[in-house]
């Protein structure tokens, strides 16, 4: 990062900010490795929040410029006019996340919309504040499909996939996370939304451990499986995630669909692809989803990979 990065990155924040989305958004996305010396900095909207991530320690010259340019950039006019409130920087390469409010005192979250739901999120506490904004459109996919089906979110997370899929109109959603924190979270965005929880269950489980209560709470016409790349003593994407897949023809109801996703930038979609010809063969690849525009990448391979496939 140096000062023309710098520069550069505040005239994307004075365009985003001439005209905001009415729902949080990322608003630049550095990683996308499109603009030389930012590929280490995203910039999220998260309606009255600026929250800006640093994915790799800067040099301290560069790190003082860009915390005057942010102060600069939060005292302008564009800045007033949007109602911002809070600016944060989180240090992502740091083993806490460590964030600076920079603007504002310190929240510890808040309620952004997002395809008219609403979602409760983390602020300054922990390195993901609950809702990842690149899989908006598969969030989307999911409340447009998901209509009187029951549905299987394997990681589940916060559930933001369960809220889609029961303001689409599922039948029944069962989510599964080995966090029960998480599990309690994503329960307070389905009461957020006024949806009848009578419909949704939460299992706290290691899912490697779980497969005969998933065939009892089965079959599925839809399962979204969107694991971690990597997650410390329970799972590793490229070792484990043949075991999952081999297990969803016992799962799926006749003709039912999988959505399967991947966020790694190192595995291509032909990983996903393969894996499924070997482990799962009755499920054929149909399409995979486009990502927000937002997230637009240099490598459309690195992105988000969100599959789908069907049984045959």
């Amino acid at each position: 990062m140096n000062s023309s990065a710098i520069a550069l990155l505040q005239q994307h924040l004075d365009q985003a900010f001439a005209c905001l989305p009415d729902e949080a958004r990322r608003l630049f996305h550095g990683r996308g490795r499109q603009w030389p010396g930012l590929e280490h900095v995203t910039a999220d909207w998260l309606q009255g929040v600026l929250l800006v991530a640093l994915f790799r320690q800067p040099d301290a010259q560069p790190l003082t410029e860009l915390k005057d340019m942010l102060l600069r950039f939060a005292a302008s006019p564009a800045w007033a006019r949007s109602g911002a409130r809070h600016l944060l920087l989180q240090h992502r390469y740091q083993a806490d996340s460590a964030t600076e409010y920079l603007v504002g005192e310190a929240i510890e979250g808040g309620e952004i919309e997002e395809g008219g739901l609403r979602y409760l999120l983390d602020f300054g506490r922990k390195q993901n504040s609950g809702l990842f904004l690149d899989m908006r459109l598969g969030r989307q996919w999911v409340l447009e499909q998901a209509g009187g089906q029951r549905v299987l979110n394997l990681f589940a997370y916060t559930c933001g996939f369960s809220v889609a899929a029961i303001a689409g109109g599922a039948e029944r959603v069962v989510n599964l996370d080995m966090s029960r924190p998480a599990l309690s979270r994503g329960r307070d965005n389905h009461r957020l939304n006024g949806h009848d929880l009578g419909r949704v269950s939460f299992l706290g489980h290691d899912l490697f451990n779980s497969w005969g209560k998933l065939r009892k709470d089965g079959p599925f016409e839809l399962i979204i499986v969107d694991p971690p790349s990597f997650q410390k003593g329970s799972f590793v994407l490229t070792r484990d995630y043949a075991k999952i897949l081999r297990r969803l023809p016992d799962l799926l109801a006749p003709g039912g669909r999988v959505l399967a996703c991947v966020n790694d930038p190192a595995i291509a979609p032909t990983f996903l692809i393969d894996e499924m010809v070997r482990e799962a063969p009755q499920l054929r690849f149909i399409e995979r989803l486009a990502n927000p525009p937002e997230f637009a990448d240099s490598d459309p391979d690195a992105g988000l990979k969100v599959l789908l496939f069907t049984a045959d």
